[in-house]
């Protein structure tokens, strides 16, 4: 499909001068136009949208150099290792946000963009449907404020009550005591294969993409003095950054520059952002894993996803039933609050809790073909709001042009609908670099 494989891995010392040193000035001409701290599925979008864009010279974030280049670093051997690939692959369609959030806008304009791309780039994926069971009157007060906002005040989310009797005869196995609300958009999607056609079309734009390459060190350079008005020289004011790099198998340490830094780095988004801002403005993620359980009996046999109706305030969405490509099914992630982002293994002890919520919706599942299968952790800003609907705590994306940092775009807290929202988020921020007006992603910290 591509002209480079999606899967080339390129060294950072072959890609800069190791010795390099600055003084704090912005030289020249940078290394690069862009550089992107994180290959995960938003960083290799933002990348991709960021390498087919030629900024123009009245632009306010243009290159010094005469032609547009960006640089992906991420630290592991390969991209997509972490938080988008270990994850439920879900598609999702945009319920839980509420009418306002960047999360919803990005989720419903990154759903329809992910369909459209998967069909032209031939990624596998499935439109599944989701359906969210409610088992009391709560639940289904919470399912009709769901309901009404998709229908009067978001737009573009469609949803749909199923009647008992379609119910039964769809998904007889199913329990809902209360009502059954449908998502017809929602879906699946392979995301390794999405983010190596991410990949090589980065590449093919030009895009340079180094593995092994860990961010440890930023400093903002200063512009260049500007000539006085009755000087016969003249130059223009560049703005950028400087990076240290670290091999991370080798331990070498690199240095570059960029005019543009995005931080996209996921997990360790908040150790980047630490890294340039004062004591005073410095942050951190918390970590919620979540623990997935695979099935391994034919039985009970579901053709669609299967959510409860997700708790005020949680952290997640509720231990769910998921489908993949072949159609096994799996169960999670619940929420277990880590406090390390490599605790990857999967607590076997948290089964019997899972095995209580799943039989809350699926009763006659069989406990004894339940197994651990693998686990995935997902950066927070605060523990708890993953859904605006209950009114209580939700936390949105955090996507923005620092203040009083010209040339930097930081995103933290990027987890669900992370994903789903990817390509949308990479035109928010070329968006917000080179769009004609001033693009606001989420507010402050």
């Amino acid at each position: 499909m591509f002209t480079r494989t999606a899967r080339r891995q390129l060294q950072l010392g072959g890609l800069v001068r190791p010795t390099r040193s600055f003084s704090g000035t912005a030289p020249a001409r940078a290394d690069f136009t862009h550089v992107v701290i994180g290959g995960g599925a938003v960083g290799l979008a933002i990348a991709r949208a960021l390498a087919s864009h030629q900024p123009s010279s009245s632009s306010s974030s243009s290159s010094s150099t005469s032609t547009s280049t960006t640089l992906l670093l991420e630290k592991h051997p390969q991209v997509g290792t972490e938080t988008s690939s270990r994850n439920s692959e879900v598609i999702h369609a945009g319920l839980y946000y509420g009418p306002d959030s960047l999360k919803t806008r990005l989720c419903v304009s990154g759903r329809r963009a992910l369909y459209a791309f998967c069909d032209r780039y031939r990624v596998p994926h499935r439109r599944t449907g989701k359906w969210v069971v409610a088992q009391d009157a709560s639940q289904r007060e919470t399912l009709e404020r769901i309901h009404r906002l998709c229908r009067d005040e978001i737009g573009g989310v469609p949803t749909r009550w199923v009647g008992a009797d379609e119910a039964r005869e769809k998904e007889p196995a199913v329990r809902a005591e209360a009502g059954v609300l449908e998502s017809p958009e929602t879906g699946i999607v392979d995301s390794h294969a999405l983010m190596a056609a991410l990949l090589g079309l980065f590449e093919d734009a030009g895009g340079v993409t180094a593995v092994n390459s860990e961010v440890v060190g930023v400093e903002p350079l200063l512009a260049p003095t500007s000539p006085s008005p009755s000087s016969s020289t003249s130059t223009t004011p560049t703005r950028g950054w400087a990076l240290t790099v670290r091999d991370s198998s080798t331990g070498e340490e690199s240095h570059i520059t960029t005019d543009v830094l995005i931080n996209s780095a996921g997990l360790g988004a908040a150790e980047i952002h630490n890294l340039i801002v004062p004591p005073e403005r410095r942050t951190r993620l918390y970590y919620a894993k979540g623990n997935y359980f695979g099935y391994g009996a034919s039985s009970p046999k579901v053709t669609r996803l299967i959510y409860p109706v997700t708790a005020p305030g949680a952290g997640g969405l509720g231990t769910h039933l998921t489908l993949d490509l072949a159609g096994r099914v799996r169960f999670g992630p619940d929420v277990e609050w880590v406090t390390s982002p490599a605790d990857l293994a999967v607590n076997a002890a948290r089964l019997p809790a899972a095995v209580a919520e799943i039989k809350k919706y699926l009763p006659s599942i069989d406990e004894a073909a339940l197994t651990p299968d693998y686990a995935g952790v997902r950066p927070k800003l605060r523990p708890a709001g993953a859904v605006a609907t209950g009114g209580k705590g939700f936390v949105d994306f955090y996507i923005r042009e620092e203040d009083g940092y010209e040339g930097w775009v930081n995103l933290l807290g990027i987890e669900s609908p992370g994903l789903t929202s990817c390509l949308a988020i990479g035109d928010l921020v070329r968006d917000m670099l080179y769009g004609s007006g001033r693009v606001e992603g989420s507010g402050p910290l």
